[in-house]
């Protein structure tokens, strides 16, 4: 029986391994706009052949590599159109279980081992990053286009005061595939409320969002990313799985990092605002623009933070 562990085991290995090298000669014959279409004369009897007993596995590998050439393909069109210095790297497909997230070090609560977890980054060994963008208030439509058209992920953490307004821009945004999660019904200072009160804020804009957009959050940022042991403990009764932070925060004209090497890390949470010019130095387009060069050229790629939490 171990025996057989063993080799179930160096199939997946070697799966994994095909498929990495068929994403990487993807995105190269992408980058060098060479057409993906089949090439002139076949492979060697003892290929063909090989090909044939592992046609399964490789057949599906083969058609994910082919599906991220033609995005890669399409989202270089767009990253021209949008004034993007490079083209967004593709992510890796998901992982098929989700990793085991726990508090950061550093970040704990007295008695917190069976509440929600808090944390920065996300346990893995790839070289992609997870865009969170919170509260609501700049509602702006190019936002959505650019998103859309470049295809890159980001999840959004609202609140109730800054979006009633438009729930509409929002209900495009889910409607679009980006996932809606809780910052609270007002963006109050939580550890500064009672527990009855935190609990109106959290557990109320949970009721909140689930009426207005049909589901209930399973995640939570507290406002300024302040919490205390209440905090934690209202969101789990009220549904909440896991508190994701951040580990580096974009604007339109720099980044700022918590981080001692002021670098990107696999798994790394990057926060940004629904913000606008009035605010900031620029648009929320420019805030992608900037984001995405600091992403781009240091080799990451921004994957689905719901796909690995």
């Amino acid at each position: 029986m171990q025996l057989v562990r063993q080799k179930e085991k160096m199939r997946g290995y070697r799966a994994r391994a095909v498929l990495a090298a068929l994403v990487v000669t993807a995105l190269a014959a992408c980058a060098a706009e060479e057409p993906s279409g089949p090439r002139e004369g076949g492979p060697p009897a003892a290929a063909g052949a090989e090909r044939k007993a592992g046609e399964g596995a490789s057949g599906a590998l083969e058609a994910y590599a082919e599906k991220v050439r033609r995005t890669q393909a399409v989202r270089a069109a767009a990253a021209r159109k949008w004034g993007l210095e490079r083209t967004p790297l593709a992510a890796p497909p998901p992982p098929a279980e989700k990793p085991e997230i726990t508090t950061r070090e550093g970040f704990e609560v007295a008695g917190g081992d069976a509440l929600p977890p808090v944390f920065t980054t996300v346990p893995t060994k790839e070289k992609i990053v997870f865009l969170t963008i919170d509260d609501g208030a700049e509602k702006d439509p190019e936002l959505l286009r650019m998103m859309s058209e470049l295809g890159i992920p980001y999840s959004a953490f609202l609140s109730d005061y800054v979006i009633s307004d438009d729930y509409g821009y929002f209900e495009k945004m889910r409607d679009s595939g980006v996932a809606l999660h809780n910052h609270t019904l007002n963006h109050r200072y939580l550890p500064g409320l009672s527990r009855a009160r935190q609990e109106r804020e959290i557990c109320g804009q949970q009721d909140r969002m689930e009426k207005r957009f049909g589901t209930r959050p399973r995640l939570f940022r507290p406002p300024y990313g302040n919490y205390n042991g209440d905090t934690l403990r209202v969101a789990k009764s009220c549904g909440i799985e896991a508190v994701p932070l951040w580990a580096a925060e974009a604007f339109p004209d720099r980044m700022e990092w918590r981080e001692w090497d002021r670098d990107l890390h696999p798994g790394d949470i990057i926060l940004t605002h629904f913000r606008g010019e009035d605010e900031w130095k620029g648009s929320m387009a420019d805030m992608i623009r900037r984001v995405m060069h600091t992403v781009t050229e240091r080799g990451y790629a921004v994957a689905r933070l719901e796909d690995y939490v």
